[in-house]
């Protein structure tokens, strides 16, 4: 696994379309959990409060939003249609970023965290 210092290298490291979408749900994170900290963490980024609130990553074919298991078990009605795990939500690149799905998993989340 390759080692990043930042999130903007993480970024940087994928092809343009993906870089893109990374950037989108990078944006909304920073418009819904301002105080969060960035870092990388399991070689991908990912966001603290006061424990970890979510990550997310590139794929070739998809992006993910980890809100980790809670987060994906309260929306999971809403995340029909998605490729989903435990604690991770695939976008795939043909599909726009759901910025409202994504805004309300961010905002439950920083509630978990109070």
């Amino acid at each position: 696994m390759k080692t990043f210092n930042s999130v903007d290298e993480y970024i940087s490291s994928f092809p343009l379309d993906i870089q893109l979408r990374l950037n989108e749900i990078r944006g909304i994170i920073h418009k819904y959990a301002p105080e969060s900290t960035e870092g990388i963490s399991y070689g991908m980024p990912s966001y603290k409060g006061k424990k970890i609130l979510f990550y997310f990553g590139g794929f070739k074919k998809h992006v993910s939003f980890f809100p980790t298991s809670t987060g994906i078990t309260a929306f999971i009605n809403e995340l029909e249609g998605y490729n989903v795990s435990k604690g991770t939500v695939q976008f795939m690149l043909d599909r726009e970023v759901p910025e409202e799905l994504i805004r309300r998993m961010v905002q439950f989340r920083l509630q978990q965290d109070k």
